[in-house]
């Protein structure tokens, strides 16, 4: 399956292959839950020693090691917008935004290439970005937090454009596939769409109430007995990574009570980092959701999980500071900051 053009196939990344991999075995969910019908999301306090000098300390050699691999056009790896926004996700985690904080140069000069690979179409994607939807979503939900932020001129205008290209290649059971056309979707694809929609709406772009209702229905139907979600419609069978994205999918759909939501959370806090069926492949993707929709689920939920998931990720810097991706380092480590960061509390998406 291809992902993002020939060498990101060569990197192993395809950031649809890191994510068609989202089949496999389900999570042994061993962990009580309590009246799943009348779950509902809860306040996310910080915990104790929730962001401790060691996690600072590796999230400031993470920050180094990327900005140092930064190309001189702005853009990461290979030239992916998809990376090459996620790499400028990692600091603006970090409260770096263009012309503010130590990295506000790197996240200026991946705007800029980001805004240069924006077409009239509304379609963001660079020459080898294979599967462009991805990259789509994952750009469209920088532009958001940037615009959200500061008000650059020209950013709205492309912003809209993105909006209204995923608004119109939403297909008519709510889901999103690989390319910008109206066509079967799955829940990878479909999630990074509506983390884009979401954070443009919170940015005062417009977003149709029917596209985020017919995504919730969308996963609704991928749901299996056990919590978990399934990768495409007529499929079966749950796993952590595509189930993580199936919860962070309702909370930014808008969902925050009930049996689905609470079984689905069940079944993703069941996979805690570290454990074999948390690292079944998928890593950085299924932790990247997964540790977000426990932070937006709060409560005892956020606190079983984050201890495992720092201490899991810490454990697997590299000396240089980077983290090594199926994608290759750049990926690996925008991922881990982005996960690091998320008690920083300064994305706006992670608002309730």
């Amino acid at each position: 399956m291809a992902l993002m053009g020939s060498t990101l196939r060569r990197a192993g990344f395809a950031l649809g292959l890191v994510i068609a991999g989202l089949m496999g075995f389900g999570c042994e969910v061993g962990y009580a839950a309590t009246s799943l019908k009348d779950f509902r999301a809860g306040q996310t306090s910080p915990l104790k020693n929730e962001y401790t000098p060691r996690i600072r300390n590796a999230i400031a050699r993470g920050l180094k090691w990327l900005a140092a691999r930064q190309n001189a056009n702005g853009s990461f790896d290979t030239g992916s917008t998809a990376i090459t926004s996620l790499g400028a996700l990692a600091f603006v985690a970090g409260g770096n935004v263009p012309g503010q904080g130590p990295y506000g140069r790197n996240v200026s000069r991946a705007l800029h290439y980001i805004l240069a690979h924006c077409h009239h179409s509304g379609l963001i994607a660079a020459q080898n970005d294979g599967t462009p939807m991805y990259s789509q979503g994952f750009a469209a939900l920088f532009l958001a937090e940037i615009y959200g932020e500061s008000q650059i001129p020209g950013l709205r205008n492309k912003l809209q454009k993105a909006v209204r290209l995923i608004v119109d290649t939403q297909n008519a059971q709510g889901g999103w596939r690989y390319q910008p056309v109206v066509m079967p979707g799955d829940i990878s694809v479909t999630i990074c769409q509506v983390m884009a929609l979401r954070a443009a709406r919170q940015a005062g772009i417009g977003v149709p109430r029917r596209t985020m209702l017919k995504a919730i229905g969308f996963v609704r139907r991928l749901q299996n007995p056990d919590g978990g979600f399934s990768y495409m419609l007529g499929m079966s069978g749950s796993d952590f990574a595509r189930s993580a994205a199936g919860v962070a999918l309702l909370f930014y759909s808008g969902v925050y009570k009930g049996a689905m939501i609470g079984a689905a959370v069940h079944y993703v806090n069941g996979c805690l980092p570290g454990t074999p069926l948390n690292m079944q492949g998928n890593y950085f993707y299924g932790n990247y959701y997964g540790t977000q929709a426990m932070f937006l689920a709060g409560g005892k939920w956020w606190a079983r999980w984050w201890p495992a998931m720092s201490k899991n990720l810490l454990s697997r810097q590299q000396p240089d500071g980077a983290w090594v991706g199926g994608a290759g380092s750049s990926y690996g480590t925008a991922m881990a900051l982005i996960i690091l960061q998320i008690p920083k509390r300064l994305l706006p998406i992670l608002q309730k």
